[in-house]
């Protein structure tokens, strides 16, 4: 298979598995009761929605036989962030506890599997790319760890709050 062939599947690979975490993230996001996990679905939903944007405007230009432009990704980065202040965290924990809201360990661990899985995919495919497109699958590589990261920590820290919660009576 030429190479721009090769490109052209590994993004739209990509892409097809950023609206796959969109929907699960959107699906999450309305099971979600407490207010700081809302927010910072949120704004992983608002910066999955531009990884999406990117990738596409990458494949077009693909297509179109242009260079992928990585000028683009500007648009696509927002400031960094925690997701969750401190006082936020330690709000959400304390709140997850006493609702007793086991399905959110399973929500973060799976959140954390998917940028986890979408990180490595990045990574793995940067390293069969060229050029633009070799940067531009880094950098989702990069924005990609910054969420697995977050969720690898607040499941973390749900399993270790639910490890050690008093269930008996």
């Amino acid at each position: 298979m030429p190479a721009i062939e090769n490109t052209i599947k590994i993004f739209e690979y990509a892409l097809n598995q950023e609206q796959t975490g969109l929907s699960f993230f959107r699906t999450s996001l309305e099971r979600m009761g407490v207010g700081a996990a809302v927010s910072a679905f949120k704004r992983l939903i608002e910066e999955e929605q531009r990884h999406i944007s990117f990738i596409t405007r990458i494949l077009e230009d693909i297509k179109r036989g242009l260079d992928v432009d990585l000028e683009a990704a500007k648009d696509v980065v927002l400031e960094p962030t925690d997701y969750f202040d401190e006082r936020a965290k330690a709000e959400f924990l304390e709140q997850c506890v006493e609702g007793s809201m086991i399905p959110d360990v399973t929500v973060f661990n799976t959140a954390w599997l998917i940028e986890r899985d979408l990180s490595d995919f990045y990574a793995k495919a940067a390293q069969q790319a060229e050029g633009r497109a070799k940067e531009a699958l880094l950098m989702l590589s990069k924005w990609e760890q910054e969420h697995e990261r977050f969720f690898r920590e607040y499941r973390d820290r749900l399993s270790e709050v639910y490890a050690n919660m008093p269930w008996g009576g």
